[in-house]
């Protein structure tokens, strides 16, 4: 790769957003780093795998390498921004975009607990304590956190994905501090609120049967990140709701033509 070449982690990049996210960032010239469990050696129940989006891109032409990690495990989540300097000898984009939920109050599994808060919430801080260092030696850099709607609403009664939305909102804490924390070394952080249907396989798989042909595809999505990205350091500290971005910036016009009231963006 060239000396002065972007690098951007992007986690979750097995499939879904992530996956989209990925080969648009490596044909904007980025070397992408591919980070995420399921692998063809190690698949998971729901498809996509971090070679199949490796190879998508090396085929465009793009650069990037699988990271295979566990996002539950901190010396994993480590390790993943370790090998990513190692390979590529720079960051510039740390993309924490991976997540998993269940549905469940009180009385969830504390296994399940466990794992959501480990992936959605602690698997983000640790990824940028390990990278900032790496973002500061760059001159600078952006961190971009990928959160829900359920950190504001519950949609399935009073209990419904209660772990999954405070993981969520606490992402969106996360992302204020730290932009206030790093602004005077030029790492932009800021929040991707995704408040609109996604038709990835994540929600085919937990919607099946279901048609999803009309909800948002993950490339349309993906473009809101990218312009994000695209905005200078001083764009910072930012909880931006995907459809109030895209009415506002006349960007992802699908997600603007979205037929469904306009998502709240304050909690409770």
């Amino acid at each position: 790769m060239h000396p002065d070449q972007r690098v951007a982690i992007v986690t979750g990049a097995s499939r879904g957003l992530g996956a989209a996210l990925a080969q648009i960032l490596a044909k904007d010239g980025y070397a992408v780093a591919c980070a995420a469990r399921a692998t063809r050696e190690n698949p998971q129940p729901v498809p996509g795998t971090l070679d199949d989006v490796v190879e998508r891109i090396q085929g465009a032409g793009g650069t990037a390498i699988g990271v295979p990690v566990d996002l539950a495990d901190r010396a994993d989540v480590a390790a993943m921004v370790e090998r990513t300097v190692s390979e590529f000898g720079r960051l510039d984009v740390l993309v924490n975009n991976a997540a998993n939920g269940t549905t469940g109050g009180l009385d969830i599994p504390l296994s399940e607990h466990d794992a959501i808060m480990a992936v959605n919430l602690d698997a983000p801080f640790i990824a940028s304590r390990h990278a900032v260092p790496y973002l500061r030696a760059a001159g600078g850099g952006q961190i971009l956190n990928i959160s829900s709607l359920f950190a504001l609403r519950s949609f399935r009664g009073t209990t419904g994905s209660m772990s999954y939305g405070i993981a969520k909102i606490g992402l969106e804490r996360l992302t204020v501090d730290l932009a206030r924390q790093l602004a005077e070394d030029r790492i932009a952080v800021n929040c991707f609120r995704v408040d609109t249907p996604i038709a990835s396989e994540g929600a085919q798989a937990h919607l099946p049967g279901e048609d999803l042909s009309d909800w948002i595809t993950t490339e349309a999505a993906a473009e809101g990140l990218v312009w994000m990205l695209h905005q200078p350091l001083t764009y910072t500290r930012q909880l931006e709701s995907m459809r109030q971005l895209a009415i506002r910036e006349g960007i992802m016009p699908t997600v603007a033509a979205w037929p469904g009231p306009i998502p709240v963006t304050s909690f409770p």
